[in-house]
């Protein structure tokens, strides 16, 4: 299974957490409705800021 840093880790555990209040938006301002979503968004962050998170699957 592929390694992924505590930084990844944290990003993720905050996207979760605001999908839950509601409050997390896609890039085109709409509503999150998934948690793969926002696992998918903590992750995009997490690499943004140069964390240790495998590259994404094409």
């Amino acid at each position: 299974m592929a390694k992924y840093s505590e930084k990844a880790s944290k990003k993720v555990e905050q996207a979760i957490h605001t999908e839950k209040e509601g409050k997390l938006r896609t890039g085109t301002g709409k509503k999150v409705t998934s948690r793969k979503q926002a696992i998918a968004i903590g992750l995009s962050e997490a690499r943004k800021e140069g964390a240790k998170v495998p590259q994404k699957k094409d």
